[in-house]
């Protein structure tokens, strides 16, 4: 064998480095062109088999040239789903070193193959996420081209939101401005009356109306009769009466639109009617097959308010067509069951109406329409519980009224959780909704000793009760029920004709005791607190209180039997030393309703007593839940 020149040997190597590099490029492109992965990979493949590499390589390129400009992100999300999914088929696809034969060459193939699955189908799960986000951008760009950029944001996949924030906020807001106007529509003589007119009534009548929303134009107040859009035949209630009280006149429109209301008004203005016209006016706008069930529910603390509410309402829904029952404890269920079943408007004090629901005989699921009269009474007596379960049998789309004589934060919390933006309507020169006595009201407070009471009981009603007023309506108040029965008895052995009212009774004499008395039968009537509230007793011209009450609150609920309908009254009240705890209460109702204060309580002292707070006691801070939190920034 001959020896070969140097220069040959050096061009050898040479061509040995240059075919290994160009081995090694070529893997590496192999590498890239499986990761890109082109939709069109088998074309690619079955080109670079017939024309080689070089060729395969140029189609790819080719392929990645005709993308557009806006798939950039397209790619780049593909790169990195492809790098992780690389990663993963590495680790799985990894495998000892060992000598390389047949069975250890057949697995490794096996795992590469698994692996570019998998890479595969990571590529393409990332440009499905990809396009989509892409086609959103495109479709809010040509929202905001067009200029309605609420109305495309429904049509995108986003619209799932949007839609379930409409359903919430629906619950919380009423009704869109143009469907409120088409339930009432105003008349047009109380439409042509100028503005000037209509302030200076709500002015006079110191009617506060508070709506959340703004209106362009809010509704005018209902301030005769005739404006009423109700028939004939309804109106024939008002006979008696020459115009609305302020309550009705400001919450009738509001009333007559739907939404939700809160009436804070001083006892005897008028509110039965206020709430009794627009539920008649609804369930009668109803078609007849909608009619069918308890349409309306009417909740009041006492029985005796609740018999009262359902004689007003007869008279509105008689004319109509509808069935009112009235639904109270004391008496057998049996017949309220019955007549329940047949009627659409329930009038019920809460214990006995929860107990109608549990035993399923009665269905409020259709009740869209529902009243909480003397609310501020029903929670200070411990039923808040029975009306959140009333009201949580009630749908969610009814229309939830609330009346009441003081505006507590109790009051306010639970108009909070069950009202949707109610319309809030005082009357009266108190905007803060506080308690305060009915100025037509003389008030007279006696400081006495406890045993002379009964002497200057009959004092009083020798001199009232004498001559032409022997027939004037004396209502006497007593803090226990066995004092109310002591009391009637010693009224009776004088001579007076007396009958009494108390929790002792059955409602059967409760009942009949009521009735003499509103009819003048028996002119003077011994009750405790049952009384004291809601009840509307004609021409009451004094009212006597034996013995103070436990509260101040409920001493402005006592006296406010008299006086009303715009007529004066008379209050005389028996105040002793065991009592002086409430003296400073007493003090401050009675200056503000411009009433004399006696020496005698004055040196009771002035100081009024924290309300305590039924779980924290008097160690508490009111605090105004309609108020929003003001945030704090420091530096």
């Amino acid at each position: 064998m001959g020896k070969r020149a140097i220069a040959d040997l050096i061009a050898d190597e040479d061509a040995v480095i240059n075919s290994d590099s160009l081995s090694r490029k070529k893997s590496r492109k192999d590498k890239s062109d499986k990761i890109r992965k082109p939709r069109n990979e088998s074309t690619a493949n079955s080109t670079a088999r017939e024309d080689g590499n070089q060729d395969s390589a140029v189609a790819v390129n080719g392929n990645s040239e005709e993308r557009e400009a806006d798939d950039e992100k397209l790619a780049r999300a593909e790169r990195k789903a492809a790098k992780m999914a690389r990663k993963e088929a590495k680790e799985a696809s990894r495998v000892p070193k060992s000598p390389i034969d047949g069975s250890n060459a057949a697995v490794t193939t096996a795992s590469r193959g698994r692996g570019d699955e998998e890479l595969a189908k990571a590529t393409r799960k990332a440009a499905r996420k990809a396009e989509k986000k892409r086609l959103k951008k495109l479709a809010k760009a040509e929202a905001a081209d067009m200029g309605s950029t609420p109305a495309s944001s429904e049509v995108t996949s986003n619209s799932t939101s949007a839609i379930a924030s409409r359903n919430e906020s629906s619950a919380t807001s009423p009704e869109p401005i143009a469907e409120l106007a088409s339930k009432y529509s105003e008349h047009p003589e109380l439409t042509g009356l100028p503005q000037s007119e209509i302030d200076s009534y709500l002015a006079s009548n110191f009617i506060n109306i508070e709506d959340p929303f703004d209106f362009h134009r809010r509704p005018r107040p209902i301030i005769k009769f005739t404006y009423l859009p109700t028939s004939e035949a309804q109106r024939a209630a008002f006979a008696s009466f020459a115009v609305p009280t302020p309550i009705q006149a400001a919450a009738w429109p509001s009333l007559l639109s739907g939404r939700d209301m809160i009436g804070v008004a001083e006892t005897g203005s008028g509110k039965t009617l206020a709430f009794g016209v627009p539920c008649v006016s609804f369930i009668s706008s109803l078609p007849k097959k909608q009619q069918k069930g308890v349409k309306a529910v009417m909740v009041s603390p006492t029985r005796e308010l609740a018999s009262q509410i359902y004689d007003q309402l007869v008279k509105l829904a008689t004319p109509a067509g509808l069935e009112v029952v009235c639904v109270y404890g004391g008496v057998a269920k049996e017949p309220q069951v019955k007549a329940i079943r047949t009627a659409h408007i329930v009038v019920a004090t809460p214990g006995r109406l929860n107990d109608l629901i549990s035993d399923g005989s009665a269905d409020l699921s259709k009740a869209e329409y529902v009243v909480l009269d003397e609310a501020d009474r029903m929670l200070d007596k411990g039923f808040e519980e029975a009306i959140r379960q009333i009201i949580q049998c009630t749908p969610q789309n009814r229309q939830t009224l609330m009346f009441t004589a003081t505006w507590p934060p109790s009051v306010r919390d639970l108009a909070s959780t069950f009202m949707k933006s109610p319309v809030k309507i005082n009357i009266g020169n108190n905007p803060t909704g506080e308690l305060r006595a009915n100025t037509r009201i003389k008030q007279l407070v006696e400081v006495v000793e406890p045993r002379n009471k009964e002497f200057r009981l009959l004092q009083l009603l020798k001199k009232y009760q004498s001559g032409q007023n022997k027939d004037d309506r004396i209502l006497v108040f007593c803090l226990y029920k066995k004092e109310a029965t002591r009391i009637e008895n010693f009224i009776h052995h004088k001579g007076f004709r007396v009958a009494g009212i108390h929790g002792d009774l059955s409602q059967d004499k409760r009942t009949a005791s009521l009735d003499l008395f509103k009819k003048g039968e028996v002119p003077i009537l011994v009750a405790t607190d049952v009384a004291a509230r809601g009840l509307d007793i004609p021409a009451v011209k004094l009212v006597i209180n034996v013995t103070f009450p436990l509260t101040a609150e409920d001493y402005v609920h006592r006296i406010g039997r008299t006086g009303r309908a715009g007529k004066e009254g008379l209050a005389v009240t028996m105040f002793t030393e065991h009592d002086k705890a409430l003296s400073g209460a007493l003090i401050n109702v009675l200056k503000a309703a411009n009433q004399e204060v006696p020496e005698e309580l004055m040196k009771f002292g002035t100081t009024v007593k924290k309300k305590g707070h039924d779980a924290y006691g008097a160690h508490y801070k009111e605090i105004d839940p309609s108020k929003k939190a003001s945030k704090i920034t420091f530096d």
